[in-house]
């Protein structure tokens, strides 16, 4: 079990010296957006041989609450676009439709979704109990953690969601093997969970953009850090590649979740949604066929301006949306990319080593070895 006050000491991108595009916000967090909030269950237990059902356990449940508890069953725009569908975002038809969000939102293992999804729908009828009178459809994402965990045991229930729900914050949010992110992969080393932010300035008036991603994609030959090829440095140390594997290189998923505080259309949080993969290029990923990419932006701001209600006596109303020039989200495009970036090398720096079911391992990144790395992709760029 865990929640989301600091990272345990464990250093971040920047930390290690790496060099990132953009301003971040105070926490370099999904949490910068004012009121979204953050929060984790956490499931590690037991180690060697698979016992279906019984583990080893290495899972969890990650909770966004885009515009904290007092904003559950509140509307706000959103928006989603998938890379590749070989994953699942539920609730997604209904964002379509009325291009809006009014739940938490909730990412977690791929067999574990339904668990998750109704634990959102009680967790929030409790928390507004108006909430009772609607349907109810929270988005849900999911990657896959079976190289480490007993993912066909039933270890996340609703009952852990509503704790996860519970623990949501703001402020600082913990990193790398956490919440869903917990049995996760990256570019084959030790993925999971990461965040980052950036402060943007349209105009007269600034904006803070964000993003929270569950990180389970990549080939290890692919992977680049601010622009220096690493991958093909770091083959010595390189299980998840055993052949014995049935999972190809560069397989598993990234479910990645955008909030800015600009006031923006639905239609436009799809358009920052469909840019989530140009962050993830830069870190050198083409998009496997068996990594389901997908990705959901919201605003938190025009709350409330798309609720479905139910209330005789709001038909006919005729409401207003402020939103940014199209012309203006350039500079929106180039943070949420930046932010993409620094979240990935976020998650490799805080994700440590971890053994898994029948001894399975997945090596943290070396960040210790990451100058000399830099130093000689730099100097060998081929």
């Amino acid at each position: 079990m865990t929640n989301n006050d600091s990272s345990g000491g464990r250093p971040r991108g920047r930390d290690l010296g790496l060099r990132f595009s953009g301003v971040p916000g105070p926490y370099n967090a999904i949490t910068d957006v004012p009121g979204v909030e953050v929060g984790y269950e956490t499931l590690v237990s037991e180690d060697g041989a698979l016992v279906s059902g019984e583990g080893p356990v290495r899972t969890g449940v990650t909770a966004i609450l885009p515009l904290g508890r007092d904003g559950v069953g509140r509307s706000c725009p959103a928006g989603w676009f998938s890379l590749n569908g070989n994953g699942e975002l539920t609730g997604t038809a209904w964002v379509d439709e009325v291009g809006a969000i009014s739940l938490p939102i909730g990412i977690t293992n791929t067999h574990a979704v339904g668990a998750v999804h109704r634990g959102i729908i009680e967790w929030s009828a409790k928390q507004n109990p108006e909430l009772k009178r609607r349907w109810l459809l929270p988005v849900v994402g999911e990657t896959w953690d079976g190289y480490l965990n007993d993912i066909y045991g039933r270890h996340i229930t609703p009952e852990l969601t509503w704790s996860a729900l519970d623990n949501a914050s703001g402020g600082s949010v913990q990193e790398g093997s956490v919440g869903g992110g917990t049995g996760m992969n990256c570019y084959e080393f030790k993925g999971g969970t990461g965040t980052s932010s950036r402060v943007v300035t349209v105009g007269s008036r600034q904006y803070t953009m964000a993003v929270l991603m569950q990180a389970n994609f990549g080939a290890r030959r692919e992977l680049m850090l601010t622009g220096r090829p690493l991958g093909k440095l770091l083959a010595d140390d390189n299980p998840i590649a055993d052949p014995s594997w049935l999972a190809p290189a560069g397989a598993g998923s990234c479910i990645t979740i955008v909030a800015t505080d600009a006031p923006l259309l639905p239609g436009q949080c799809k358009a920052l949604a469909r840019r989530v993969p140009l962050g993830l290029a830069r870190t050198g990923t083409t998009g496997s066929h068996f990594s389901g990419d997908l990705f959901l932006a919201f605003s938190t701001a025009n709350v409330g301006m798309l609720d479905s209600s139910l209330d005789t006596a709001t038909q006919g109303d005729i409401r207003n949306l402020e939103f940014l020039s199209w012309g203006s989200m350039d500079a929106l495009y180039e943070a949420l990319v930046q932010a993409v970036e620094e979240s990935i090398a976020n998650v490799l720096a805080a994700s440590t080593t971890m053994i898994g079911r029948d001894g399975h391992r997945s090596p943290g990144f070396p960040t210790d070895r990451l100058p000399e790395l830099m130093e000689s992709a730099f100097s060998d760029p081929a």
